[in-house]
């Protein structure tokens, strides 16, 4: 079973942990106007997908920001933001945050996503919720960078991630 912490306790995370070079699983998620969305809609693009659990925490817009802010300079990238969020409340965020370059997804009617990429966390208080995660796909879904962040209400490591990009 794959791990993280939370505040510093370990926190069981279901399904398989991927790692790069693994071909990304679809996914079924929920786009702000309630449409199914599945990685075939960004086929033949680099995609970054950002996971958080949910963007009403500090860390988790933080993050989200920085993702927009990255979004701006690889124009050419899906950048996808992945939560538990409805899509009303990614909505509302997006809006206020003046979040404009990122394609938000929801796990409002299933946690497959989460378990299929090894997030899903089982236990705790945050049960339910997929654990904080940076995967970059090229265009033909491959993983050629992931970052599980191993403490939850740490931020992603932005320098790795940023000279995965350049590459």
């Amino acid at each position: 079973m794959n791990y993280v912490k939370f505040k510093g306790e370990d926190v069981p995370l279901g399904g398989s942990r991927l790692k790069e070079g693994d071909l990304a699983p679809n996914f079924v998620l929920v786009d702000r106007e309630l449409e199914n969305v599945t990685l075939e809609n960004f086929e033949g693009k680099t995609k970054v997908v950002s996971v958080v659990p949910s963007l009403d925490t500090s860390v988790c817009l933080m993050s989200t920001k920085k993702m927009n802010d990255l979004a701006k300079e690889h124009p050419d990238f899906a950048f996808i933001i992945v939560s538990a969020d409805l899509p009303f409340a990614q909505s509302r965020i997006c809006t206020g945050e003046k979040l404009e370059n990122l394609h938000f997804l929801s796990m409002m009617r299933s946690k497959a996503f989460a378990e299929s990429y090894g997030l899903l966390i089982d236990e705790g208080p945050l049960a339910g919720l997929a654990s904080r995660c940076v995967l970059v796909l090229d265009e033909k879904d491959r993983i050629i960078y992931i970052e599980v962040v191993e403490e939850i209400t740490s931020e992603p490591n932005y320098e790795s991630l940023e000279a995965s990009l350049r590459q």
